[in-house]
């Protein structure tokens, strides 16, 4: 299908060469459009809130969008291989509940400051070591299966949530340590801490995605799966890759996700499951796979975090900003689903003046 779109949109080009141009620079034009449209809302926003562009409502900015954008990365790696990952709410939730867990029940009041740091390391490399496993189990569900990504992710993520939710009766978990909150909660030149690990992740998979093998097999698989296997590219292990990268991401966000609550709850984030492809369509990455980029991404969430900042000063309510974002997701998918045949009736209109208005000389040398 996006193979077909590919021809019908660039006759005259074709091929693992054009497939490689058009990765590199991301979709033309979608960036520059983002950036406008995000410069657009802050000023619409300053002119009719007071104070919106001030320092506390960056910093609010800062702190509140590091939660969504490393769900986001989390979801948007399968999506540029073709597939989806249902299962990220759950994972991320089950990581912090386990961290949470470890740390809670071998730290004691008296523990001193040594015990208590290897404590947190060792709940941390044990929620590494259960995202790594959920994501290893997953692509190989989806590479080895021939099940579609959906139907795997959504067992998985209703396997999860359902043990999350059985071993902590539905309740939240809490009694994190001090060093672990007074550390997730510093800053560095104001600029807070888990910010600048979202910062970080992003530039890490936009690099992994843009400038490796990997990357580049993974929008292969999402254009063209039966081309890219012909084509010497093992891409089931591809596949297994895609999830675990994506699993690991989830570690990462149950890392801010206890930052920003200090709970660990099944139930925490549910909502952004939608909101995470609704930022990957917006930033530029085809819903059918093979094309995007992470700098597209993180000016959607951008894009994103200023409306909903926005609405909440003027005292609207969440529920209204959680429509408007569905709207334009609906938007979005309409004008990603127009454009190949705007682009057909532009090409024949321009064919019929001959490339040059030849068709409006002919009329007037005929009157």
């Amino acid at each position: 299908m996006a193979d077909s779109r590919l021809s019908r949109n660039y006759p005259d080009k074709g091929g693992l060469a054009h497939l490689m141009a058009r990765l590199r620079p991301g979709l033309p034009g979608g960036h520059a459009g983002l950036a406008a449209l995000l410069i657009l809302l802050l000023v619409a926003f300053t002119a009719f809130v007071p104070n919106f562009l001030s320092a506390s409502t960056l910093q609010s900015f800062m702190y509140q969008l590091p939660l969504l954008g490393l769900l986001s990365l989390a979801m948007v790696v399968p999506l540029i291989s073709g597939g989806l990952n249902l299962a990220i709410i759950a994972t991320t939730n089950q990581c912090a509940l386990l961290m949470v867990w470890v740390m809670r029940s071998m730290i004691a009041a008296d523990s001193g400051g040594a015990t208590t740091l290897g404590v947190i390391c060792l709940a941390m490399a044990a929620g590494f070591l259960l995202c790594l496993v959920i994501g290893f189990v997953t692509g190989a569900l989806v590479a080895y299966t021939g099940v579609h990504p959906i139907l795997v992710t959504l067992g998985t993520k209703s396997l999860i949530d359902g043990i999350s939710i059985y071993l902590t009766r539905g309740m939240a978990l809490s009694g994190l340590p001090e060093m672990f909150t007074r550390a997730s909660s510093s800053t560095l030149f104001g600029i807070p801490l888990v910010f600048l690990l979202m910062i970080g992740v992003a530039i890490l998979i936009g690099t992994i995605l843009r400038h490796t093998v990997f990357g580049v097999a993974c929008a292969m698989i999402g254009s063209n799966p039966e081309a890219t296997r012909y084509s010497a590219v093992d891409t089931r292990r591809v596949l297994v890759g895609v999830y675990v990268m994506s699993s690991l991401t989830c570690f990462v966000a149950a890392l801010v996700m206890l930052a920003t609550f200090n709970t660990a709850s099944a139930d925490y984030a549910q909502s952004y499951l939608l909101v995470t492809i609704l930022a990957a369509v917006l930033g530029g990455v085809d819903p059918f796979g093979g094309f995007g980029t992470v700098t597209g991404l993180m000016l959607a969430l951008s894009i994103l975090q200023v409306i909903s900042s926005g609405f909440n000063q003027f005292g609207l309510s969440n529920y209204l900003t959680v429509a408007i974002w569905g709207a334009i997701l609906i938007v979005v998918v309409m004008v990603q689903t127009a454009r190949p045949y705007l682009v057909d009736v532009l090409a024949g209109i321009w064919k019929s003046t001959d490339g040059h208005g030849g068709s409006f000389r002919r009329r007037q040398d005929e009157r």
